[in-house]
């Protein structure tokens, strides 16, 4: 363990001292220790961890004095503190933290690496800085630590490391940094895995066939949905509970409701649909509006309606995840026979189109993304009609923290299989799209980008008449 970093405890574990004992506890949301009969020193030297911090250095010192082996006491406590994840490391300048490296789990491994003064390093592909409560925060979903730069010469110095550096280009670029800082520095930063050494005019990520394959972001949306390597809460939090408001429109099309009873005994089987189940990408004779009913009827209806402590969710024909329906499906009617071509919002649980627009420019420039992007594919006509999946992020967000945006991703995927699904038993042409413009979407429906966004489209028409 270097004996240069200042070792503090994380904000949340406390020192205490109960009146009816000559015990004392550390605490932490999660766990505690209790103290008995330990030495003066010892005592003063984790109350000194618990207030402003100290060198390993400066913790021996305070417990050499202690009857037994109480240094090696006191950094066997410390690799079990770290273990926890309660030992917070820090870089000291003048007196000053510039860099402190904060555990974000237990069992956080911080390897203290050796740092040679001419290797050449460079900030990591995957490390992102962004700013939180005033200060500026070093994340990457490969740590399970976080770095707080606390002040300019940390900002500058990491700066500097967005190029290939070394220890000495560190000291001649930066005012006020010597040899030693520089040094300390990188271990922070090479141990909390935001830096990565270049050998040889390789960089090791790049060298990682593993890695050299994931996008930055993508990474980082796949670690934040998962638990460990993030400090956010892993539940239900419901922090924007009842915020989002549907749209409102005083044109409606009520449409066409099927007999599911019916249909159960006269359509084809669920192994044949399954089977056959295809992408389609020609149309023939124009969509009619009993079609399209049916098909938003059968795939997106609100099936039900119920009231929790928390709130109204409710049931449609796809999963959700916590029953919160964030998906909100936005009709482009191109040709459909019995409603007119427009820009609509599909009201589920009345079972209606609400009209926001006709076919303006931004509505005319979703139809011909989404008609590129199938022509691609061979496809030569315009979609008859586009379904567009939005998501209310906030509807999903205010329960959900860090896996909100992957449960959406879920949630499309499966939207999608049951549109597939039931396009084939209604014998439609239909065909899930990879991607479209967002901006052409929050201009057409006057939403705001981070409010409500597409996260998917669907093409449907009639098949063609071969």
């Amino acid at each position: 363990m270097s004996q240069q970093f200042l070792l503090s405890f994380k904000k949340d574990v406390s020192f205490a001292e109960p009146e009816e004992t000559k015990d004392f506890v550390l605490r932490a949301p999660n766990r505690s220790m209790t103290f008995k009969q330990v030495q003066p020193g010892f005592k003063i030297a984790l109350q000194a961890l618990a207030s402003g911090g100290a060198t390993l250095a400066e913790l021996s010192q305070i417990v050499q004095n202690d009857d037994g082996d109480f240094p090696a006491l006191i950094y066997a406590y410390l690799q079990k503190f770290s273990s926890l994840g309660w030992l917070c490391r820090s870089v000291v300048a003048e007196g000053k933290v510039i860099a402190i490296a904060i555990p974000l789990t237990s069992d956080c491994q911080f390897p203290d690496i050796e740092v040679a003064v001419d290797s050449v390093y460079r900030l990591s592909q995957f490390a992102y800085c962004h700013q939180v409560e005033g200060q500026l925060l070093l994340e990457s979903p490969l740590s399970s630590m976080q770095v707080r730069l606390m002040d300019w010469k940390g900002a500058a110095l990491l700066s500097q490391l967005a190029r290939s550096c070394s220890c000495r280009e560190l000291m001649n670029t930066v005012p006020g940094i010597s040899i030693e800082l520089a040094k300390q520095f990188i271990n922070l930063l090479l141990s909390t895995q935001m830096l990565d050494q270049v050998c040889k005019s390789t960089i090791q990520e790049q060298a990682n066939l593993s890695l050299a394959q994931w996008e930055s972001h993508d990474l980082l949306s796949y670690a934040r949905s998962r638990e460990a390597r993030h400090s956010n809460a892993f539940e239900g939090t419901y922090r924007f509970l009842n915020q989002i408001e549907p749209h409102m429109s005083e044109k409606t099309i009520e449409l066409y409701k099927p007999d599911l009873r019916t249909l159960a005994m006269t359509e084809t089987s669920f192994t044949q649909v399954l089977e056959v189940r295809k992408s389609i990408q020609q149309y023939g004779n124009p969509l009619s509006a009993q079609q399209l009913g049916e098909f938003l009827y059968r795939t997106a209806r609100v099936k039900d309606v119920f009231q929790t402590e928390h709130g109204e969710v409710s049931y449609h024909p796809y999963p959700n995840e916590g029953a919160l329906y964030e998906l909100e499906l936005y009709s482009i009617v191109n040709r459909c026979d019995g409603i007119p071509s427009g820009f609509y919002h599909y009201e589920p649980l009345s079972h209606q189109l609400w009209w926001i627009s006709d076919k303006t420019e931004p509505v005319e420039a979703l139809l011909s993304d989404a008609w590129q992007s199938m022509r691609r594919q061979g496809m030569s006509q315009v979609p008859q009609v586009l379904i567009v999946i939005a998501a209310r992020f906030q509807r999903l967000a205010w329960k959900y923290e860090p896996m909100a945006y992957a449960l959406m991703l879920k949630h499309v995927g499966v939207l999608h299989q049951t549109m597939y699904l039931t396009a084939t038993a209604m014998n439609l042409a239909s065909c899930g799209l990879g991607g479209g413009n967002s901006d052409s979407f929050t201009k057409a429906a006057g939403c705001d980008y981070d409010a409500e966004t597409p996260v998917g489209e669907f093409a449907l028409g009639s098949q063609p008449n071969f």
